[in-house]
């Protein structure tokens, strides 16, 4: 049997091709793949690896941040609330007067948590007015604000003679939130009055004792000095004449008596007004002692 020539060309061609092309080809790629192949899994590594962090330390953080916000506190334990130190709580009706500083202290009780800021008010239900003191305070465990009363800074609305009633609560939440076991709840237990000093009256111009029964008129009260002169139970001829300040004396009747002289009261009248005014001082006051505080001598 005869070959022919290019039988031994195709077969001796072929494995060459097949040999040294095609298995080169083949290996440069699967390196080529591989090391894609390689890079890209070390890149999604490190991209769970970077997701894994952030999600630990996000995680981590909001944790913490509920953990600080959180107090576990017993629903048994009754509402914070306020101790009054000034004016003490056992103490009667304060009164103060329009135009001075009026000081307020207290403690706190029962208190779990602790607020961060304190609201401190006075309101008075007469003319549904709000008067603010302190605003976002920053919490003290003993808290204490100082009232200016005078008109300039005591507000928009006038300070009326009334009641007036002191509010402390957490800045933070509505002066109408339910109090919660431990947190501080609006105390509003304190209340107070507040009052106008009127100015002087003569008793030539009108003035009348506010103490005195019916306040009687002019006319009606040199009714009462005629009648006190005709038939007083201490006659005035019977009047002490000490020089010395009466027992139970006291500053209001000195006022007083000095308000009897000023509008022209003589001694004896001066007196037997006093006497009707402060009954108990009846038969103690000399004129002697009238007549010093005349020349404020006493």
């Amino acid at each position: 049997m005869k070959l022919s020539p290019s039988f031994f060309a195709a077969s001796d061609s072929s494995p060459a091709e097949t040999g040294d092309a095609q298995p080169t080809q083949t290996g440069d790629a699967a390196k080529a793949a591989a090391t894609g192949k390689a890079e890209a899994s070390s890149k999604q590594a490190d991209t769970a690896k970077s997701g894994t962090t952030k999600a630990a330390k996000t995680g981590s953080k909001k944790t913490t941040a509920a953990a600080t916000k959180t107090t576990s506190v017993d629903a048994r334990l009754p509402p914070g609330g306020v101790n009054m130190i000034t004016p003490s709580a056992l103490a009667q009706t304060s009164y103060y007067k329009v135009g001075d500083d009026v000081t307020f202290a207290w403690n706190y009780t029962s208190l779990s948590v602790k607020p961060s800021k304190i609201d401190v008010y006075v309101s008075c239900q007469a003319n549904s007015a709000t008067y603010t003191i302190s605003n976002n305070a920053t919490f003290e465990p003993t808290g204490k604000v100082v009232w200016d009363t005078k008109p300039e800074a005591s507000g928009t609305a006038p300070l009326l003679t009334e009641t007036y009633t002191l509010v402390i609560h957490d800045a933070s939440k509505d002066i109408t939130a339910i109090p919660v076991a431990g947190h501080l709840g609006a105390y509003n237990q304190f209340q107070f009055g507040m009052y106008t000093p009127q100015p002087y009256t003569p008793l030539s111009e009108g003035w009348r004792c506010a103490t005195c029964s019916g306040a009687m008129s002019s006319v009606d009260m040199q009714a009462l000095k005629f009648m006190l002169g005709m038939c007083m139970i201490t006659p005035i001829s019977n009047m002490p004449s000490s020089s010395t300040q009466p027992a139970q004396w006291t500053s209001s009747m000195k006022s007083f008596l000095k308000r009897a002289l000023a509008n022209g009261e003589d001694n004896k009248s001066a007196i037997i007004l006093l006497e009707t005014e402060y009954p108990k001082m009846v038969g103690k006051v000399g004129e002697k002692w009238v007549e010093k505080v005349r020349r404020g001598e006493a």
